[in-house]
């Protein structure tokens, strides 16, 4: 009987399992956790504080029978492999999978793998590790941080604000950061300066080329022109003056392509060149990561782990994109091309995320992808091969032109070597070539036109999802798992609200980082967070007692927590008035946030209890019913647009119809976001679109 014992394998999610199933074969059975099977207490606050922080984990409400099926399954196993994301989290899932299951943590149980391939998941097997205690540490010291934090202030603030409320060790943070963005614009004071620009035409055979000299110095300094009276004076003195051409600056500029994607540059990438959400990219990345049935191959994880914040790769993964390379672009294309972390202690366990197989070409696999999932991978397929590649190479052109002691400036590129351009741009490489004319020194240029202009200094700008991402990790915030959560969280609480794609806080928002700057400094204060964070990373790279971090916070934190509690008065938040008046009462209506979001409500409560869900009208007219076109959602939460007459008006739109009818149909147009506005007709048999 012993024979025909299997090998239990754990990992996550069932559709991992799925995949590692297919290429271990019939002696394995893959099971999945789903997650965690062991956590704090939702109930309470779950640390012994009194007992050296020691906390206190249950097994998760509605896992009773799935933990039943794992004990069972490893009872009759030969061996139990646990084999979890290969990352703090992932370790803590295996240590809490090994108590319950009663499995030795000094045995050999735990395997790790950077991707879902089979020479990976082979590989994994013959080399098994014990449980590594001090990731487990880490994640421990994070979460019971964390629990601290959320669990002491959060009921502060609903008892002095209102229930529902959140703060958190990152979180907190974060939104003091989008706050003080919020006062610098707020503070701005524009001023203003003035340009001057000439343009010139120069013969160059039988055609005439155009440029423009920008007005950049004079006397040798810097000029900056701050009134229209200077712009005015100025321009009446070069009006005199002779353009002679003063020197001319050749030189050939090389690029260097970009390291390959940590979790942080994908986030950004994916924002500004497929207007993915942090949250989106991750969901996407996950897939590709997880396993995709790949027709003629099988189902295979395409892309390594996606949680990541180093920027090195494997010598076999290096070795593949250079033979790629050299196939499909030539030897020379190929280069050594060696990136660092920006930490210099980070933990090198995981390589920067890449395609698993090189060789499995987006357009080789573009029939098995999702359209969501052939454009994320296409980029980092592209990014990495990129990355192993040439320079590119631009001839770039500077001219200097002087009148009456005044310089201007005109400057042109070309790209000579086109190197990793073949492969990836990035959404700030130089695509275009701006040639000048042939130039030569001490040439006297004849003018076609001088434009002097007023300009206004502009106030910082807004952080976008991606931008707060790039800022949280160059002030050592948070970790490559916590970005998209965070701004998850911070949209969530109506903290912070999404105005076109720039992250705006609320008043709400505002009062809660101004009530944390007054009572609980520390945990607002961003230096103050990156110095834990990186306590917290010493917990798992130079043996730190994890409780001996906790210790410390917590002194500070037990005696803000009782000052806040006496000193904070309750604060009554003004209801939002709509502009309607209840046709119960006459009272005005108000919007209100309960357990289930916002809705309107009469302030004439408790006397009456009107209340009714909001109505957000668009201007359109139902084309069927003449109604009103209003915001809906979905039973999954999605945006649609339908008639306020539903039911008895089922018109409905998916994208958002404008006040304009399709020249050929008649249907109305709708509002369909691309790069720049477009609109197309609603009519999916009709193709116009303008």
């Amino acid at each position: 009987m012993g024979d025909n014992k299997k090998t239990l394998v754990i990992v996550e999610s069932p559709s991992k399992a799925k995949t590692i199933g297919k290429f271990l074969g019939s002696n394995y059975k893959v099971m999945a956790s789903v997650g965690h099977v062991r956590d704090l207490p939702k109930s309470k606050l779950g640390i012994d504080v009194d007992n050296n922080f020691e906390p206190q984990y249950i097994s998760i409400r509605g896992k009773g029978d799935l933990i039943k099926e794992l004990k069972k399954e490893a009872k009759a196993s030969e061996k139990v492999y646990l084999a979890t994301d290969p990352d703090r989290e992932g370790e803590a899932i295996s240590w809490h999978l090994a108590h319950i299951l009663g499995i030795d943590k000094t045995k050999q149980c735990r395997i790790v793998f950077n991707e879902i391939t089979k020479p990976a998941i082979k590989n994994a097997v013959k080399n098994p590790r014990q449980i590594d205690e001090k990731l487990v540490d880490a994640q421990q010291a994070r979460r019971v941080l964390d629990r601290l934090v959320g669990y002491q202030i959060s009921p502060l603030l609903w008892r002095k604000i209102r229930f529902g409320l959140s703060a958190g060790r990152v979180q907190s943070a974060a939104l003091k950061i989008i706050c003080d963005k919020e006062n610098q614009i707020k503070a701005f004071v524009p001023e203003e300066y003035w340009t001057i620009n000439v343009e010139f035409e120069k013969k160059e055979g039988t055609k005439k080329k155009k440029f423009t000299a920008k007005l950049s110095e004079y006397d040798g300094k810097k000029l900056i022109i701050s009134s229209g009276a200077d712009a005015e004076r100025i321009t009446g003195i070069l009006e005199k003056g002779e353009y002679r051409v003063l020197s001319i600056v050749e030189k050939e500029r090389s690029k260097k392509p970009y390291a390959p994607f940590t979790t942080s540059s994908l986030q950004q990438e994916a924002s500004t060149k497929l207007n993915f959400s942090p949250k989106k990219t991750m969901m996407v990345a996950q897939q590709l990561y997880e396993g995709i049935e790949i027709k003629g191959s099988g189902t295979i994880g395409l892309v390594t782990y996606i949680r990541t914040d180093s920027v090195r790769i494997s010598q076999e993964a290096k070795e593949a994109a250079k033979k790629f390379i050299a196939d499909n672009y030539g030897e020379s294309q190929w280069c050594n091309n060696i990136y660092s972390n920006k930490k210099k202690d980070v933990q090198d366990a995981h390589e920067a995320i890449r395609p698993s197989d090189v060789n499995l070409t987006p357009e080789k696999i573009k029939e098995s992808l999702t359209k969501e999932q052939y454009n994320l991978y296409k980029i980092i397929w592209a990014r990495f091969i990129a990355s192993q590649m040439q320079a590119a190479v631009y001839n770039s052109v500077t001219a200097e032109i002087e009148n009456s002691g005044y310089i201007f400036k005109a400057t042109g590129s070309k790209l000579i070597k086109q190197g990793y351009l073949a492969v990836y741009m990035a959404s700030d490489d130089i695509s275009k070539d701006k040639i000048l004319p042939a130039l030569e020194e001490n040439e006297v240029l004849k003018p076609l036109d001088i434009e002097s202009e007023q300009n206004f200094t502009q106030p910082p700008s807004r952080f976008t999802e991606a931008s707060l991402v790039k800022d949280l990790e160059e002030k050592n915030i948070g970790r490559p798992s916590t970005y998209a959560p965070i701004i998850g969280t911070l949209l969530e609480r109506k903290y912070v609200v999404r105005e076109k794609k720039a992250l705006v806080p609320t008043d709400l928002g505002y009062l809660v980082t101004q009530m944390m700057e007054e009572y609980f400094k520390e945990i607002v204060d961003v230096g103050f967070t990156a110095e834990l964070e990186d306590k917290l990373d010493d917990v798992e790279v130079k043996n730190i007692d994890w409780k001996d971090i906790i210790s410390d916070f917590y002194g500070t934190l037990k005696t803000e927590l009782e000052y806040a509690d006496e000193k904070i008065e309750k604060v009554k938040l003004e209801d939002e008035l709509t502009g309607e008046m209840c046709e119960l009462c006459g009272k005005p209506m108000a919007r209100k946030r309960g357990r289930f979001g916002e809705f309107i409500a009469c302030t004439g409560y408790p006397e009456c209890k009107n209340t009714k869900q909001e109505v957000k009208k668009i201007g359109v007219k139902c084309p069927e019913c003449g109604g009103d076109i209003i915001v809906r959602k979905g039973r999954k939460g999605k945006v649609f647009y339908g008639c306020s007459s539903y039911p008895k008006c089922n018109k409905s739109y998916w994208y958002m119809p404008i006040n304009k009818k399709c020249p050929e149909c008649g249907e109305l147009l709708v509002e369909k976001a691309s790069k720049g506005k477009k609109y197309s007709c609603s009519n999916q048999e009709c193709k116009y679109t303008e």
